[in-house]
C-alpha cells in the first residue's frame, strides 16, 4: 500500500463499489420486474423456486444469504400471488415447506427474457462477467464461515 495509504477515503474501499453496483444493477431490473409486479427479492426467490419447486424456508433462506425475517413477508407476498404455497412439514412441524404452484411456474416463461435484457444493460465481456461472478461467489463463500 501506498505510503499514505488512507483506509477511510471511500475511494480506497471494496464495499462502496460493490454496494453501488448493486443498487444500480436493482435499479435496473426495476421496470422489468414491474411488468410481472415483483420486486427484485420477490424474483430471486422465485429463480430458487423455479430451480427446486420444494424446499424449506431454511434452506430457501440459505440459498438467497436471507434471514427468515426478511423471507416471510416476501414468501407471503408470493403466496398472495399464487405463485408459491407454504405449510408445516409433515414430518417435523418446526418446519415451513415451501412449494412452488402451477402459477408459479407459468410466471418463469413471462420472466424467460429478464436476464437477456440485463445483459443489455452493460457493456462487460463475457469473459470479465464470469471472472467478476467467480471473485464474487467466492466472497459469498467466506460469509457462512
Amino acid at each position: 500500500m501506498p505510503k499514505n495509504y488512507d483506509p477511510l477515503l471511500l475511494e480506497n474501499q471494496l464495499c462502496f463499489p460493490l454496494y453501488a453496483c448493486s443498487k444500480e444493477i436493482v435499479r435496473r431490473y426495476k421496470p422489468f420486474l414491474d411488468e410481472l409486479d415483483l420486486t427484485y427479492t420477490q424474483y430471486i426467490t422465485m429463480m430458487v423456486m423455479w430451480e427446486q419447486e420444494e424446499l424449506t424456508v431454511k434452506e430457501l433462506g440459505e440459498r438467497l444469504f436471507l434471514d427468515s425475517g426478511t423471507l416471510t413477508p416476501v414468501l407471503k407476498k408470493l403466496e398472495s400471488k399464487g405463485y408459491v404455497s407454504r405449510e408445516r412439514a409433515k414430518e417435523d412441524e418446526r418446519n415451513l415447506d415451501v412449494q412452488i404452484t402451477e402459477a408459479g411456474r407459468a410466471l418463469k416463461e413471462k420472466a424467460a427474457g429478464i436476464p437477456g435484457k440485463m445483459a443489455a444493460c452493460f457493456t462487460l465481456s463475457q469473459e470479465d462477467a464470469m471472472t467478476l461472478k467467480r471473485i464474487l461467489e467466492t466472497l459469498m463463500g467466506q460469509f457462512g464461515e
